[in-house]
């Protein structure tokens, strides 16, 4: 099973600690990071996608993938 999630998270040092943590869990990144501007509270949200491949286990849709 390859399980793929979407980080994202205001533009800070907890959100690349989000990033490592899940690529030193054996995570890769997918494509380009995204970035917005909320307008609102002025602070740059970040997006990544990443991607792990899991041989040992069948998707299910109940799957906690952050747990992967």
């Amino acid at each position: 099973m390859q399980a793929y999630r979407y980080l994202t998270g205001k533009d800070d040092a907890a959100f690349c600690h989000r990033v490592t943590s899940a690529s030193n869990a054996g995570s890769s990144l997918y494509g380009q990071p995204t970035l917005t501007f909320d307008s609102k509270t002025g602070t740059v949200i970040c997006g990544q996608v990443i991607v792990k491949d899991v041989p040992d286990r069948a998707y299910a849709p109940d799957l906690d993938l952050s747990k992967l």
